[in-house]
């Protein structure tokens, strides 16, 4: 047998006698839970049960058994222990059910059970709905987080934002993006729980009141004209092996008054709702365009419902169980997971000092020994910065707040040493730079007792480059995190034919111990397993193979080398490298076909931001240029490219098994860390990257000659953007280069628009920002030095097992107790 590949994972040696007996025993207790569910939730006879009605009951049927845990989580948890609290404004959770019966040992039950019934299980779980809550690795990582944490035994809470519709569903027409909805709670979601009861008033505008009080102090008196109710719905989280379930409790956004009953009766239909639709757009998408004046209004209202309803709960959770809020910081961290929660900074603050009349100094210790932020960018635009102007409407208390740490900031620095103008300005919360701003990130900085970054090249970064001042003053607060996945999604239930192999050879404990992968490493050389290890890939690729024909209508071969680029699309990701060195492969096959070039489906999936304009035309791009080498007919069996269109979890877990290369070929010294780098090494796949992010790590453990590194490092990065023409040169320097780039410019994979990449070209040639045209000839020839790799199997071969067997320290787990031991400071198993 060559391992499994329906999806169950494995637990130990198959079982016989009294254990199999108990299995039959759960699995007929399960198919009556899910009848019944089948008929009182579904309100079906089982005869007119469609596939939804199905996973609605199993689910149910399921749900049942987490909340047993859950609850019991929660009464054996000490009120004096120390508790986790995570902001994110994404939780990319994807589908639940796999995960859930997983993590539980119920995988064989369930199966049975719906087996018992006539009902396929992969049909069941298919269809559930991608739960629409995040979009790229700020969003996984978040997810991966929370069940690491519930596998560890940590008491914890995520909190987030419950979007109707998420970011949106991604369609490609004629390879342009579209975006529409993702209606993805249209047939309800049956792991969630209203909480009506749960809901806090998040307040906005208005004018602030200075009031002298008896003591002779002056009270804060916010006159706010906008009250939004934040309602609760809570997720349970399952820990592996159900250790423990956590809670991830998602807001969403309520009218006080959700109909203006007078204007309706007099026929205003639509006034009548128009303060509930304003209001319930906070909670509508995720990421609403921010190219107007009102967009970048109603991503601040986001950020701060959130981030004020989860104080709010936290603190009435903590008065529950302790008589003040004065050793707030010893029982609860929270983690601020990117600059998106910043602004809890100054709304604790607020809420301690105007709501819980603490001193001034009282709230800041507690603040800052409360709060820890997670920097996950070097990029200036993705650090957020707000107009002080649109601040001070929407949200005055806190701007006279942030105006007053910042002045406490500096006057305290000025204490110790002068503080020079230069100086002021670059380490000061406003930018007076082009319109006065509010730094985010730098409140972040201030307000925590911990910054971090995601890799170890990040966090140096950070210390050099975007918080250099403030980390010369503040020396011990930036520390280093790398990221981790979760093996139990990533390897377990996305690829269950690999993990049986490893049970085989390893033993059931690579199942509970990341670190035991590394036996595997022995093996490498084993023609046997290697043999094995092929044909669980070809497996996976066939399944592959079959999603793309179904929804794309091209043929790929399963022994072609499956090359794949999947993430958000974005210039410093460089999709545009790939596909640039994709088309100068089609002209060298055109050229030369007699040659032995190494069969290739290049794999591209990710979304564009729906106002990032430059990353719909490299969508385009791709979809133009496998247009032209999909319909060539010299390319069949050489060459084939795949862009599929609305990238999810489900989908990365049918592609990142099916993997043979895993491009991460961000610039050198932009890419925090990346965890697509992660799940796809640990599935076996070869990388070809550069010296970014966790690439760097990657390559530390898996060893320089299982790794294909090419490209500028950051430092040379930095030295080449001093020269103005360096594309230019980068592109003379470079023969086949600069005649693929001419025939995109000439049309030649856009006969429809001939124009249509002129400009694209024409960037690449004045202002290449990301140094595409500087790193293609060393991409290139990565690319051909790996084609001669593929000529060898037993040398990849032997080279993708050393990358599963030594990816182990990239577990999510070891990344959570790393969290534990030094920023939250709360002990974990």
């Amino acid at each position: 047998m060559l391992g499994q590949i329906d999806g169950s994972v494995p637990r130990s040696p198959a079982r016989s006698g009294p254990a199999a007996d108990a299995v039959g025993e759960g699995a007929r207790t399960m198919r009556e839970a899910i009848l019944g569910k089948i008929r009182y939730a579904a309100g079906r006879d089982v005869e007119a049960a469609r596939d939804h009605d199905w996973f609605l009951a199993t689910a149910l049927a399921v749900r049942d058994r987490i909340v047993d845990i859950w609850l019991a989580s929660i009464r054996r948890t000490n009120p004096d222990q120390k508790q986790v609290a995570y902001f994110s404004l994404e939780f990319l959770i994807g589908r639940l059910l796999g995960d859930a019966i997983s993590n539980l040992d119920l995988t064989g039950e369930v199966r049975e059970a719906l087996a018992g019934l006539g009902v396929g299980f992969d049909k069941v779980r298919c269809a559930e709905a991608d739960a629409a809550l995040g979009n790229g690795g700020l969003g996984r990582l978040a997810a991966c987080f929370m069940e690491s944490m519930a596998s560890l035994d940590l008491p914890a809470y995520g909190y987030g934002i419950r979007y109707d519709y998420g970011l949106f569903r991604q369609v490609l027409t004629e390879g342009w993006q579209h975006e529409i909805p993702e209606d993805w709670l249209s047939f309800g979601n049956p792991w969630e729980f209203e909480r009506p009861n749960i809901a806090y008033p998040v307040r906005f505008g208005g004018t602030v009141e200075l009031a002298g009080l008896p003591d002779g102090s002056i009270e804060h008196r916010w006159h706010h004209d906008e009250t939004v109710m934040a309602v609760a719905y809570d997720t349970p989280v399952v820990g592996w092996r159900g250790s423990r379930v956590n809670t991830l409790r998602l807001w969403s956004a309520r009218s006080v008054d959700p109909l203006k009953l007078e204007a309706f009766n007099h026929g205003d239909y639509v006034g009548a709702m128009a303060e509930r639709s304003k209001v319930e757009a906070i909670s509508r998408v995720l990421y609403p365009s921010d190219a107007t004046a009102a967009g970048q209004e109603l991503r601040l209202r986001q950020e701060f419902f959130f981030t004020s309803a989860s104080l709010q709960d936290l603190i009435r959770r903590h008065l529950e169980r302790h008589p003040d809020l004065s050793n707030l910081d010893g029982k609860v961290a929270i983690q601020l997971n990117d600059t998106h929660p910043a602004i809890a900074v100054a709304e604790l603050m607020r809420l301690l000092v105007d709501e819980k009349r603490l001193p001034w100094d009282e709230a800041w210790r507690i603040t800052t020994g409360t709060l820890n932020y997670t920097n996950h960018t070097l990029l200036p635009e993705a650090l957020e910065s707000w107009p002080t102007g649109l601040m001070e409407r929407l949200l005055p208390r806190h701007m006279q707040i942030i105006y007053l740490i910042n002045w406490l900031h500096l006057e305290k620095l000025s204490e110790t040493a002068p503080l020079t103008d230069d100086l002021i300005k670059r380490i000061s919360l406003i930018d007076e730079g082009s319109g006065r701003r509010v730094r985010m990130g730098h409140l972040a900085f201030l307000g925590s007792r911990r910054v971090n970054g995601v890799s170890a090249l990040h966090t140096e970064l950070m210390r050099e480059t975007v918080f250099s001042d403030l980390h010369a003053l503040y020396p011990d607060r930036i520390v280093n995190k790398t990221n981790g996945v979760t093996f139990r999604r990533w390897l377990q239930q996305a690829n269950p034919g690999l993990t049986q192999l490893l049970v085989e050879a390893v033993g059931p404990s690579v199942l509970d111990d990341p670190d035991a992968l590394l036996a595997f490493d022995k093996l490498a050389g084993d023609a046997g397993y290697c043999d094995r290890l092929q044909a669980i890939r070809r497996q996976n690729k066939l399944t592959l193979a079959r999603e793309i024909k179904a929804r794309l209508a091209i043929d790929v071969d399963p022994d072609a080398m499956f090359d794949v680029q999947i993430k958000r699309i974005h210039e410093y990701k460089r999709q545009l490298l790939n596909l640039v060195e994709t088309a100068a492969l089609y002209e060298a096959i055109k050229a030369e076909p007699e040659k032995n070039w190494a069969p290739r489906v290049k794999i591209f999936a990710g979304k564009a931001a729906s106002s990032y304009i430059q990353a719909k035309l490299i969508i385009k791009f791709a979809y133009d240029l496998s247009q032209k080498v999909n319909n060539d007919p010299a390319m069949r069996g050489r060459l084939a490219v795949a862009f599929m269109p609305n990238y999810n979890v489900s989908l990365a877990e049918m592609i990142i098994p099916a993997a043979d290369l895993s491009e991460q070929i961000s610039t050198a010294g932009l890419e925090a860390s990346g965890t697509g780098n992660m799940k796809l090494a640990l599935n076996g796949a070869l990388t070809v990257g550069t010296l970014d992010g966790a690439n760097v790590e990657i390559m530390e453990r898996v060893g320089r000659d299982n790794i294909a590194i090419f490209g500028l490092t950051t430092p040379e990065v930095a030295a080449r953007r001093a020269d103005p023409h360096h594309g230019r040169t980068a592109i003379a320097n470079s023969p086949r280069l600069a005649a693929v780039l001419y025939a995109m410019r000439a049309g030649a994979f856009s006969p429809d628009d001939r124009t249509r990449y002129a400009g694209l070209v024409e960037g690449l040639s004045e202002h290449d920002t990301f140094f595409v045209t500087d790193d293609f000839d060393s991409y290139w020839e990565a690319q051909r030095g790996l084609d001669t790799l593929w000529a060898d199997p037993a040398d990849w071969w032997r080279q993708s097992v050393a990358n599963t067997a030594r990816i182990g320290w990239f577990s999510s787990d070891r990344t959570i107790r790393d969290y534990a031991e030094e920023i939250w400071r709360v002990p974990v198993r």
